[in-house]
């Protein structure tokens, strides 16, 4: 990863923070963006450049403001020289049951987990092809088990597996384009996920513990880094939890 450039969005914290870590310690520079986090950005920000100086830079962006997004591309390359790979992160998520879902949820939802890694693919497409890069789409195990009360979360995370494998196609040769679908690993800020839940989801996942969000770092890092000849595929690090009954 050395001498490679990451455009990395919802990177401040949670899974985003862990595949930062990851990556710069692989030797990557990176353009983390952000849209209300700043106080957390510019935290990780200053720590990963005590480690290696002007090695991150921060960008704030509204990812459903889609003519805006090219110029997260566009400020990559003018601060780096290059873009080597995309790590569509970023995320809404919250429950929305049938008889309450409203088109405000439904643009959201959709917007940030499905458009906006497509029209920030497709402005990224150049660079990438002119690098030899890969995306990275970070999906779901919902999408192949829909999560109940989140019916458009789930579609959303089912229509990213879509695009990533279609991507995958209109991009090559140059550019792989994967994802990772991460199950049981950072419990959401929802009653719905009590201890008794939290527990129950735990017992029928194969290696009985909850993952971590470096587990989902490595994933990302092997498909950006370690996989040549791997595209269109999308990796479930959930302990099992998709096989599970």
């Amino acid at each position: 990863m050395h001498g490679k450039v990451v455009l990395i969005t919802g990177g401040s914290k949670r899974i985003g923070a862990a595949i930062c870590r990851r990556l710069h310690a692989a030797g990557a520079d990176l353009m983390l963006h952000y849209r209300q986090s700043a106080g957390e950005a510019r935290l990780l920000q200053a720590e990963l450049n005590h480690v290696r100086a002007d090695s991150v830079a921060l960008i704030q962006a509204d990812l459903l403001d889609f003519a805006k997004l090219p110029s997260l591309v566009e400020q990559t390359v003018q601060t780096y020289g290059r873009l080597d790979a995309l790590v569509n992160n970023a995320s809404s998520f919250y429950p929305t049951p049938i008889g309450e879902i409203s088109s405000e949820d439904f643009e959201d939802l959709m917007g940030t987990n499905l458009q906006a890694p497509l029209f920030l693919s497709q402005a990224a497409a150049h660079a990438l092809k002119k690098s030899q890069g890969s995306i990275v789409n970070i999906t779901d195990i919902h999408a192949e088990r829909p999560l109940k009360s989140y019916v458009v979360y789930s579609v959303a995370k089912a229509s990213l597996v879509g695009l990533t494998r279609s991507l995958a196609r209109e991009l090559a040769p140059e550019v792989r384009v994967n994802a990772v679908a991460p199950g049981p690993v950072l419990w959401p800020d929802d009653p719905a996920f009590d201890e008794l839940s939290r527990q129950r989801i735990i017992s029928h996942t194969p290696l009985r513990r909850e993952g971590t969000p470096e587990d989902i770092a490595k994933a990302v890092h092997f498909l950006i880094a370690d996989a040549p000849y791997v595209t269109g595929e999308t990796i479930n690090v959930d302990g099992g939890r998709h096989i599970a009954a």
